[in-house]
């Protein structure tokens, strides 16, 4: 499996001495990267072994995540580092909510725990938005362009693996987005574009190191 398929990788084509944000977002969390396609329930998907269940239960501990990005997103819609972010179009909660729906049924909220794992990990971006709204740009490089760019393998090993059609897949589709490469290059860019001195460009390359480790906990603790 190449790595660069399922969570974002950016093909560095800068030579100047400050990498573009995404390109040392990339280089920040490329261990953790590969660490997380091979981990828990996410290697699972790859592997072509994951149950209906455990697919549900993983959409339902991200769930809160997306929620809490797009609430955060929306929030700071005119924060000067996230107004180019917030694009509906993106969002997946609503998408989410639609696949748990479909693989489990409607009172999915109350047949699937939400895990340790899965509140922490929203908590994280909690704190992201009442303290430094800045650090949302990590964790929609971690989560959107993932999504825009590895999703896509998801998908498709999902339906294969599962029989799951496209009605239970909604979380992989784009249906506002057009042309979902130019979309994908039009965020990459956004992100890019974000103004950030040294410090805060450490701290946002560390929140996405976090948001990470998050996702691996996750992972990790759905398998068990």
């Amino acid at each position: 499996m190449d790595d660069s398929l399922v969570f974002p990788v950016d093909q560095a084509r800068s030579t100047d001495v400050s990498p573009a944000l995404t390109t040392a977002l990339r280089h920040a969390t490329h261990d953790l990267h590969r660490e997380a396609e091979r981990s828990g329930i996410v290697a699972h998907m790859l592997r072509g072994t994951i149950t209906r269940g455990q697919y549900a239960g993983l959409l339902r501990n991200l769930l809160p995540a997306y929620q809490r990005i797009e609430q955060g997103l929306e929030r700071h819609c005119d924060h000067p580092c996230l107004r180019a972010l917030a694009r509906p179009a993106v969002y997946r909660a609503a998408a989410l909510q639609s696949d748990l729906a479909m693989l489990a049924g409607p009172d999915w909220a109350g047949t699937l725990p939400l895990m340790d794992a899965g509140r922490a990990y929203a908590e994280r971006i909690t704190h992201a938005t009442e303290d430094a709204p800045a650090l949302l740009v990590a964790h929609a490089y971690v989560r959107y362009l993932g999504d825009l760019n590895g999703g896509q393998v998801f998908q498709r090993r999902l339906a294969a693996t599962l029989g799951l059609d496209d009605t239970a897949l909604a979380f992989y589709r784009f249906e506002a987005i057009a042309d979902l490469a130019a979309f994908r290059r039009a965020y990459r860019e956004a992100i890019d574009a974000v103004c950030l001195d040294a410090d805060a460009t450490a701290a946002v390359l560390a929140e996405a190191q976090a948001a990470f480790r998050a996702n691996i906990a996750l992972s990790v603790a759905l398998e068990a």
